[in-house]
């Protein structure tokens, strides 16, 4: 599967905002949104962009954040317009039901990339049994765990101690003892869990 290997920090300048896409480094004088915010460049007026140009940079923001390729992307809107309710809702709900989302979610990984690579790599449990699929969308009731073999990994050992301290949005329940997590209900698509504008990514392909 296509996936983007570029510097995810260049993204972050694309769309002129923190995305978040390296976990806690972006929360350090590291960051280099945090760099370039201290720098005083006084270049005159910035130019202005069309209304068409804010709906793709809200799209892209959208789509950087949960790592997705354009193709993918357009299938998850294509697939929330179709479907009862809102489609902006819908939208966010299925990106947040993505299995590497809710990996991330739970505190398992410092970012979405991570709990993609996580995934990938057959350490992580789905109602019991292994799961490497990434883009799986989750429903209510599933149980999301760390492998018993991969428990002994050094990185889920130091998890077993950081994960304490973590918070987890209220749609998810966690055992932070065996590390182990469940879905108790919908999303709450809470505005300020997301960096972007979904009316605006209805707006860009509704054109």
């Amino acid at each position: 599967m296509a996936r983007y290997i570029g510097s995810v920090c260049h993204l972050c300048r694309r769309v002129g905002d923190k995305l978040m896409l390296k976990g806690g480094r972006c929360q350090t004088p590291k960051c280099t949104m945090e760099r370039r915010r201290r720098v005083v460049t006084g270049r005159g007026r910035r130019r202005r962009i069309s209304d068409r140009g804010v709906q793709l940079v809200e799209k892209q923001k959208a789509r950087y954040s949960y790592g997705l390729m354009e193709r993918q992307f357009r299938r998850f809107f294509d697939e929330a317009s179709k479907a009862t309710g809102v489609t902006g809702d819908t939208l966010k709900t299925m990106l947040e039901c993505r299995m590497d989302n809710v990996v991330y979610r739970l505190g398992f990984a410092d970012s979405r990339a991570q709990a993609r690579q996580i995934v990938l790599h057959g350490h992580i449990t789905l109602n019991g049994k292994r799961a490497s699929i990434p883009s799986r969308l989750l429903k209510e009731g599933d149980t999301i765990g760390v492998r018993e073999a991969s428990a002994k990994n050094e990185y889920f050992k130091r998890l077993a101690e950081e994960i304490k301290a973590r918070a987890i949005p209220p749609w998810l329940s966690l055992d932070r003892t065996k590390l182990v997590g469940q879905i108790v209900s919908q999303p709450i698509l809470d505005e300020a869990s997301f960096k972007f504008d979904v009316k605006s990514i209805v707006e860009y392909y509704s054109r």
